[in-house]
């Protein structure tokens, strides 16, 4: 009898790491595709004799949650067919941006009435980061006059940084995070920073660069978009002035789910949001034409809340009902080590190098592979059922979702990587050649 190869010891390993799995259950919360959604493709049936296309794509739009079609279906019919205006306090409507943001609280290590949901990640980095600049001027006056943003971040946190320095009269300075503590000064009103990075899947030292801000005086604001939900974030445990976050990804609201903001609960009093809008008047209803801020996290909210699309991510946090973080974040870094074992040892040496961080301290929940021809196979993985991300210009993203993702999804998708690294380089010899 031949000995089993190293392909065969992998796909095994896999069932055992599935077998083990105590998150495992969690993936029948969620629609996910079977063999039937490859229109009879075979590509990744195989050694785990199962179909389907492996989504490893949930850092940039989470699988949708089995109970959300049901209860936007009675939102729809029910609470705005049939009850109309009256399900704005009959149904909830009216409060349901904190009501959520205290079902998100406990994900990002943040106690009850500091979270408030609504608007974009955009326009919450807008709020967050002027009123940023509003706190350290309390204190100081004019003297902060520079604000700080994370050098690689994602664009539109940029954007708006660009955009907030403008209208408080900061200079806006780009710094790598590592660097940050050594840029600090007398001048820095404010710091942007992201938790996780979008390109590299590098996770951030959230509680260290946190306390330097603190040390010189200055307000942070974190984006959690690459993070919450995917591992303990510790919002209150490590002093985070202002956070903000995307609800799409790792929470499975859905396309264009509203973000939201974390206000630390000692600093409420003193935000003062660029965008005053009636939903955050402290009296809403008395139409009154001056502004007077709410108390508390409501001073977050700015108009009338995208009720289908908040009250769908209410549903899909229903996934999330008895699941620890932390057992998340184990997970996570189980799946993504044994997938980069998976991809060492079907890709050639050298055709890709892993940029994500190896120690699990400073890793995400994505692994990010660059290769010189990534476009292209990154569309030819789509197209045999793996499905991932391609960012401009050379890196492979793969996001790794622990309530839904198991191990021999890790274990497929690295297969048919191998596959098709194989394919794209012969594509381009045999073009050379010709």
């Amino acid at each position: 009898m031949s000995e089993p190869t190293t392909t065969d010891r992998l796909a095994l390993r896999a069932r055992e790491l599935d077998a083990g799995d105590e998150l495992a259950r969690l993936r029948e919360r969620f629609v996910l595709d079977g063999p039937d959604d490859l229109d009879g493709r075979d590509d990744l049936d195989g050694v785990d004799g199962v179909g389907g296309t492996v989504y490893l794509d949930g850092n940039s739009l989470g699988a949708l949650p089995v109970t959300v079609a049901d209860r936007v279906d009675d939102v729809v019919r029910r609470q705005w067919g049939r009850l109309r205006i009256r399900s704005w306090e009959e149904s909830g409507w009216w409060t349901a941006p904190e009501r959520i943001g205290d079902r998100i609280a406990p994900l990002v290590g943040a106690g009850a009435g500091q979270i408030v949901v609504g608007d974009s990640t955009s326009v919450n980095i807008f709020k967050a980061l002027v009123a940023a600049v509003r706190m350290a001027r309390g204190a100081d006056g004019d003297a902060r006059d520079e604000i700080v943003v994370d050098a690689t971040t994602f664009p539109t946190d940029g954007y708006i940084a660009e955009s907030a320095a403008r209208m408080t009269g900061c200079s806006l300075r780009p710094v790598e995070p590592g660097e940050v503590p050594g840029a600090l000064g007398a001048r820095t009103a404010a710091v942007l920073l992201n938790h996780v990075d979008y390109r590299s899947g590098r996770l951030h030292d959230l509680p260290g660069l946190t306390a330097a801000v603190h040390a010189a005086g200055a307000v942070v604001v974190w984006d959690l978009c690459h993070s919450a939900g995917a591992l303990p974030v510790g919002l209150d445990a490590h002093g985070v002035d202002l956070a903000v976050g995307c609800t799409y990804k790792y929470l499975n609201g859905g396309p264009g789910s509203p973000a939201y903001l974390y206000v630390r609960r000692d600093l409420q009093d003193r935000f003062d949001s660029p965008l005053p809008g009636w939903n955050s008047h402290v009296e809403p209803f008395g139409m009154r034409s001056a502004y007077e801020a709410a108390p508390g996290a409501v001073r977050g909210r700015v108009g009338t809340p995208d009720i289908l699309s908040m009250l769908a991510l209410d549903a899909a946090l229903d996934v999330w009902d008895g699941v620890g973080i932390d057992a998340v974040r184990a997970k996570s870094l189980a799946l993504t080590d044994f997938f980069l074992q998976c991809v060492e040892a079907v890709a050639d040496p050298g055709r890709v190098t892993c940029v994500t961080p190896r120690r699990p301290e400073e890793r995400g929940s994505q692994i990010a592979l660059r290769c010189p021809d990534a476009g292209d196979v990154m569309k030819h993985l789509i197209g045999r059922g793996v499905v991932g991300d391609f960012r401009h210009p050379d890196v492979l993203r793969f996001g790794f979702t622990p309530l839904y993702t198991g191990f021999t999804d890790a274990w497929r998708a690295a297969r048919v990587l191998g596959e098709v690294l194989d394919e794209v380089a012969g594509q381009s010899r045999g073009e050379a050649r010709a």
